[in-house]
């Protein structure tokens, strides 16, 4: 095929094992330095500034200044899909690390993973929305049940709003940590939000970890239950 997007170049720098680390470092959502991206792949500096100007000429990555430091951060929510649907063809092939999951307790626990949560509670969240029909598992799909409305709605999330975006809804995520589903896409993205602007839990700039605030993990459970 000689018309069309060139998939090879964009697919050759996703491929690049230093640019794969980096890619997937900021999938964990906060925007990383230079230096934060060159330990997350092992690179020296002038080494990691010279994938990531790669990165950004490819659009797979976008930059933001703040004084003497930029900040780089996945280009958008395309980037994001790609590298998500690259993931199960990975492991599906036998190609896994070493290191199944984050040593770290705390990433463990909770985590951001680009715009939604992941970890042990992310995954314990999904089987409840599951549990109480307002989720439905069907294969790889996920889609939301005509409960789910209603019962967003009253908690001030609008899914007919939410599925106006190109992203999916709802979509499995799969966890690397806990090696089952969390929910990913806009509904995902709108429940950690939602838990963040009533500082249920809190996240530092720089950091992956999610820290739950006293009683956090409970109003969560209340809300759902309400």
């Amino acid at each position: 095929m000689k018309e069309g997007p060139d998939i090879a170049r964009v697919a050759s720098l996703i491929g690049n094992p230093a640019c794969a680390n980096m890619l997937t470092a900021l999938m964990a959502g906060p925007a990383l330095t230079v230096t934060e991206l060159a330990q997350e792949a092992g690179l020296s500096l002038s080494t990691a500034s010279g994938h990531l100007a790669k990165l950004e000429t490819a659009r797979l990555v976008a930059v933001e200044r703040q004084g003497r430091h930029r900040y780089y951060r996945l280009a958008d929510a395309d980037v994001v899909t790609a590298l998500k649907s690259l993931m199960p063809l990975a492991a599906r092939a036998g190609h896994l690390r070493i290191r199944v999951g984050p040593r770290d307790a705390d990433l463990r626990r909770a985590r951001s993973c680009y715009d939604h949560l992941a970890g042990d509670l992310a995954v314990r969240l999904f089987d409840s929305l599951a549990k109480r029909g307002l989720i439905e598992v069907v294969g790889e799909a996920v889609r939301v049940t005509p409960r789910a409305r209603s019962f967003f709605s009253a908690r001030g999330i609008d899914l007919d709003a939410l599925a106006r975006d190109r992203r999916p809804l709802c979509r499995k995520c799969l966890d690397w940590s806990e090696r089952r589903s969390h929910l990913g896409g806009t509904l995902g993205a709108a429940i950690f939000a939602h838990v963040l602007a009533r500082k249920w839990a809190s996240q530092s700039r720089g950091s992956r970890v999610v820290r739950f605030a006293r009683g956090g993990e409970q109003r969560i459970a209340a809300w759902l239950a309400e």
